[in-house]
């Protein structure tokens, strides 16, 4: 073996144990990892900047109109979570008073996950959810479907990734796209270039998500709304 690409996996995970990692470092086996850094083990890291994904998402929903806007994605102890929920937040107060920030709901990352979740917080009357993933997004859609209404037009939802087929789903999702043909390429020439004997700085190297805009959002406020329209709103 020359060297591992980790993708996605347990390193993301801030309570596990990095004695598995520390061996391989030992071993001077080249490592890179995508999405999830560990500061402190001297790996470089290729990442989609989690904060900005939350902070494009959310405010995507405040220049809409939302102002009860859920937050759903997978258990805390991911990094990615963290700063996801962080990216989510900041843009709450960025836009100014009006918004709860504690219209937030952890579960598993899979479709059930995000209907559980979903339900909560329709309940609780928001009106978009923020999804830590596009399959979680879809959990969330029948969620709101099941409450006898309808997205976008009772509920917008926003996903994450951009799975292939989300343009093909009732509504199309609206979705934070991941670069992942550019941090793709970014992570295996890192790992070459260690393998080469070549190493890339043990740093983290964060690459900027990009909003899909389709159908799974609309409008909230119109001049017939008692609402003042937020800024931004169009």
């Amino acid at each position: 073996m020359s060297g591992i690409l980790f993708v996605s996996g347990l390193h993301a995970d801030t309570t596990i144990d990095r004695s598995r990692y520390h061996t391989l470092r030992r071993r001077r086996l080249p490592i890179v990892f995508v999405n999830g850094d560990l500061p402190g083990l001297g790996v470089p890291c290729v990442s989609c900047d989690d904060v900005a994904a939350g902070r494009t998402a959310a405010r995507h929903l405040i220049e809409l109109g939302h102002r009860r806007i859920g937050f759903v994605n997978g258990p805390l102890r991911y990094s990615t979570v963290q700063r996801r929920l962080a990216g989510f937040r900041a843009a709450l107060r960025e836009m100014g008073g009006g918004y709860d920030t504690d219209l937030v709901e952890l579960s598993p990352f899979d479709v059930e996950g995000g209907q559980s979740a979903a339900s909560l917080l329709v309940e609780r009357g928001a009106t978009a959810l923020v999804c830590g993933s596009d399959l979680m997004a879809l959990g969330v859609v029948r969620a709101v479907r099941r409450h006898g209404l309808k997205v976008p037009e009772d509920v917008s939802v926003v996903g994450a990734d951009d799975s292939p087929l989300m343009s093909f789903t009732d509504p199309p999702l609206t979705t934070v796209r991941q670069p992942v043909q550019a941090m793709g390429v970014a992570a295996v020439r890192a790992l070459l270039d260690e393998i080469k004997g070549r190493p890339a700085k043990a740093a983290e190297y964060l690459f900027q998500p990009e909003l899909v805009v389709r159908s799974s959002t609309r409008a909230r406020w119109s001049r017939h709304d008692g609402d003042a329209a937020p800024p931004g709103a169009r």
